[in-house]
């Protein structure tokens, strides 16, 4: 949203785009050393034409993808201004701590920047996390460089270049404009495009052609530490070719010029998926092609943010269409711009076949559970994790039953698919929500412009499928501050949530992958790998009994703890109808009794007699 007030340092920003945009023949270069990556250390340098005076520059704040000011400003050292050779000076502003202030000589027609970033090693927020090791890198053009205050994102040019480690190949969107002096330059690009495409670069990396003879080109590029990683046999990359024509077919247009999806598989950075438009930044373990349940229990992470290409970056809600990186990000329909992507995503991993279905099944059951055990939905409304997720996304993991996590992912999810079954039975199954993509999405193929969507054309739109009052059926499941999960879609599809004593092959694959146990649908905790306790559900036995998040369980009815010992001791609570455990907290051991008889729980879906088989349409291929 524009200042409608006088602002001075906006109005000198403006003049200096007019007097960058009189010299568009003479783009701003930025050349990035990533020759000390592996010692998680990048180097870049910037030549800026500019005019004497003040000038005011902006470190990148808000983040498109990352929905908050994430902007890794805290990592940058060695920045240097100079002109003609003579270093200038430089203040931080005392309030937005992103803006650096400058006055240039009288003669100054060009400046040059160099600045050091600081690459993060171990975990952190999205790419703030790690993501260089000494077998490879992935780099954020964000992260290494300022553009000039008042300018907007898609008028600024950038030509960019970079020069790897001997033996290094790379990635990226970027299409190469030349190479020497072991330095690849890129085409010219707006700012907006450059921030838009990551580059991965390593040692190992592997490209896969999933369009073969196909005019439009879509590629996956496999970066890892180890050769043997970036190896994709033939049947997962039949199914990754799959998803592709799926995706086409379901959106009837496409809006790049090709695609180049850029998976890393390392245990050694920052897992998470970040979506851009002709590309995206994958994160995943190192096993993901080699282990038949890592590929399963990550298999919807390239589906999701391919979506994104589509909603999110084609078509974008109003408040993140920003103009600049400075500007705040208003994330109220993220329930849109993340949960029909996770809805639309995970409904092309099984209709490519990444998924079968009833791994789709037994992904929904897990995640609908997990859902209608949130506590804290009885105080805070899922809008609200929406509104307030710059500051939800880096809540801590621990007590998210009671606090709500990023929920307008898998709950959205949740309801884009109940809006999917509605419209399936008012139509009498001749329309879906397909129809409402193809219309939302399927528009000016080819077009690459930013196209912001507001809620009320959100509704307008489900209307001209499916009438119905849209806004009031939305604004009831997000607004709504009640117990239980919006389960009623799922119900309409034929197919309700229940509980078993055996674990499904999904979810035996997620505890796999995240080296977790999960018991909150029996005694009502939740541990990660180191056997902390992370969540204790309200009004359950462990709550009961005094469990709290941050303990540590040690031993299980007496015995050393470990995760087969536990579900033993909840299986047997049916005929044993209590068990003990010991926890550890600050060097302090405490032993709770639990009374308990319900045995191990775990999540599925079960037919309801009598209701067709919705879901059987829903996950069908397309051709």
């Amino acid at each position: 949203m524009f200042r409608s007030r006088f602002c001075p340092r906006l109005f000198i920003g403006l003049l200096l785009a007019v007097a960058l945009d009189c010299q568009a023949a003479e783009p701003i270069t930025i050349q990035v050393d990533a020759r000390s990556a592996p010692r998680n250390v990048l180097h870049a340098r910037m030549v800026m034409p500019v005019r004497p005076g003040p000038l005011t520059l902006l470190y990148p704040k808000y983040i498109p993808g990352e929905h908050g000011p994430t902007g890794p400003i805290a990592n940058i050292a060695g920045m240097v201004f100079t002109v003609d050779g003579k270093q200038l000076p430089w203040q931080r502003d005392p309030v937005d701590m992103w803006t650096i202030h400058l006055h240039l000589p009288d003669d100054a027609t060009q400046m040059t920047m160099e600045l050091d970033f600081l690459a993060p090693v171990g975990s952190g927020q999205f790419t703030s996390g790690g993501s260089t090791t000494p077998m490879l890198a992935v780099i954020n053009w964000n992260q290494l460089l300022l553009y000039p205050a008042g300018a907007r994102a898609h008028t600024l040019q950038y030509r960019p270049s970079i020069v790897l480690p001997e033996d290094w190949q790379y990635a990226t969107a970027l299409r190469r404009r030349s190479s020497r002096d072991n330095a690849t330059e890129f085409e010219t690009v707006s700012l907006e495009t450059l921030v838009d495409s990551p580059l991965m670069a390593g040692r190992y990396l592997e490209r896969y052609d999933l369009a073969p003879g196909k005019r439009l080109q879509h590629h996956l590029n496999v970066l890892s530490d180890v050769p043997e990683a970036t190896v994709v046999e033939s049947d997962a990359l039949t199914r990754l070719r799959a998803l592709v024509t799926q995706a086409g077919l379901l959106f009837r247009s496409h809006h790049y010029r090709h695609y180049d999806f850029l998976l890393t598989v390392s245990d050694h950075t920052q897992h998470f998926g970040l979506e851009h438009h002709q590309s995206s930044d994958d994160r995943t373990g190192e096993n993901f092609f080699l282990d038949e349940d890592g590929f399963r229990a990550g298999a919807g992470l390239l589906p999701h943010e391919f979506v994104h290409s589509w909603n999110g970056k084609f078509r974008r809600p109003q408040g993140l269409a920003t103009p600049d990186y400075e500007q705040p990000m208003q994330t109220q329909m993220l329930w849109v711009y993340e949960g029909l992507t996770t809805y639309l995503g995970d409904l092309l991993t099984a209709r490519s076949g990444l998924w079968s279905r009833q791994d789709y099944q037994d992904y929904l059951a897990l995640s609908a559970a997990q859902l209608d055990h949130r506590s804290g939905r009885a105080w805070r409304p899922l809008q609200d994790t929406a509104t307030g997720a710059p500051f939800t996304y880096s809540a801590p993991r621990n007590r998210s039953s009671w606090r709500r996590s990023v929920d307008f992912y898998r709950e959205g999810e949740l309801i884009w698919l109940e809006d999917d079954a509605t419209i399936r039975k008012l139509s009498d199954g001749k329309r879906s929500l397909d129809d409402f993509v193809a219309r939302f999405y399927g528009i000016d193929d080819g077009n690459f412009d930013v196209h912001p969507y507001s809620f009320d054309q959100v509704v307008d739109n489900l209307n001209a499928v499916q009438p119905l009052d849209w806004a009031g059926f939305l604004r009831q499941r997000l607004d709504r501050t009640d117990s239980g999960a919006p389960l009623a879609g799922l119900e309409m599809l034929g197919w309700r949530l229940a509980y078993g004593d055996a674990m499904t092959v999904y979810q035996k694959a997620v505890e796999k992958r995240n080296k977790s146990v999960e018991a909150l649908f029996s005694i009502g905790i939740d541990l990660d790998e180191e056997a902390q306790i992370v969540d204790v559900l309200a009004g359950s036995p462990a709550a009961g009994a005094g469990l709290a998040a941050g303990m540590t369980l040690v031993a299980v009815n007496h015995r050393a703890y470990s995760p087969e010992r536990l579900r033993t001791a909840i299986g047997a609570s049916s005929k044993q109808h209590r068990l003990t455990l010991l926890t550890e907290q600050a060097e302090q051991f405490q032993s709770f009794e639990l009374k308990y008889e319900g045995g191990l729980q775990y999540p599925k879906l079960i037919r309801i007699k009598g209701v067709g088989d919705g879901l059987a349409d829903i996950l069908k291929s397309r051709r």
